[in-house]
């Protein structure tokens, strides 16, 4: 890795489009996530602690621990990123002056491409392993563990909870559909590793999600989002999630028709990079966490 914690996390924008969108989902869950930036004000939001040389200490360890390449925190941050940086179009540029207005999507049409919903649905199973290998590269389990991903789902909070609501919201729900779920079962069921193969995401994960060649690896991706579909099932219910529900709470930055909902995905796609924003978040968390218990 090229940059260090303290400096990704320094980076983090304060307002952009993902921190919109990401803002837009609040009726979610009220109040849940904020978003902090900066590392020395992560430490102190994290902490509460004020003396200067704890929290200088703090960072110290933070760093050395991701630093640490038998830790498994810089492969973590790897994956948050790289599952947001395949496959975006070269049209986000356009959008990147245009916070704090609103944006006609229907004038962007022609730059726009939706994924067509085999594709749309891979990327989705996709960065669901990616949110369970880095779950278990953060807590040093091992790769494969499922069932301690699933049941670390209903402790989720902060970034890591606005994270999974986003992936329900908008790469589930707005490009597929109130029903994404029994259909993204479906069509993962129906993927060949032949087709996986040719998926870029995949190209450029694979070496991390478990199994010995494409088939295992498919049907570890179906498991992994088999197993998740209940978590997800809940919070839509529980929150009465429908695509124009999330749609409608996104018009606060951008406008677009009720039937371009898919025209609105490739937008999110392509302008956003939520994942790697609350990934980064989450990991400073968790380093934190451990760098003050630890001092």
């Amino acid at each position: 890795m090229s940059k260090s914690i303290s400096k990704l996390v320094d980076e983090l924008p304060t307002n952009n489009l993902t921190v919109q969108a990401l803002r837009a989902l609040d009726f979610i869950a009220p109040g849940e996530w904020q978003n902090v930036v900066g590392f020395v004000n992560t430490i102190k939001t994290v902490t509460g602690e004020t003396d200067e040389r704890l929290i200088q200490q703090i960072g110290e360890r933070a760093v050395y621990l991701y630093n640490d390449r038998s830790q498994g925190y810089q492969r973590a941050m790897w994956l948050y990123q790289t599952v947001e940086h395949t496959d975006k179009a070269l049209g986000a540029a356009a959008f990147a002056n245009k916070v704090g207005e609103k944006i006609p999507l229907l004038g962007f049409l022609n730059r726009l491409t939706p994924k067509a919903d085999k594709a749309q649905t891979i990327d989705l199973c996709l960065k669901l392993v990616v949110e369970l290998v880095a779950f278990c590269q953060i807590n040093g389990i091992p790769g494969n563990s499922i069932g301690d991903f699933v049941r670390s789902l209903g402790e989720y909070s902060g970034e890591s909870f606005i994270r999974m609501a986003a992936l329900v919201c908008f790469d589930g729900l707005i490009p597929l559909g109130p029903d994404f779920i029994n259909k993204a079962l479906s069509r993962i069921n129906q993927t060949s590793p032949q087709e996986l193969e040719q998926n870029s995401t995949f190209q450029n994960i694979r070496t991390e999600i478990p199994g010995n060649n494409s088939t295992s690896k498919l049907n570890f991706i179906g498991e992994s989002f088999n197993s998740v579909s209940g978590w997800m099932s809940g919070l839509i219910t529980s929150k009465n999630l429908t695509p124009q529900k999330v749609a409608n709470n996104l018009q606060g930055f951008v406008d677009f028709a009720d039937d371009k909902l898919d025209f609105l995905a490739a937008l999110l796609d392509i302008s956003t990079n939520y994942y790697e924003h609350t990934g980064t978040q989450t990991l400073a968390r968790r380093l934190i966490e451990r760098a003050a218990a630890e001092i």
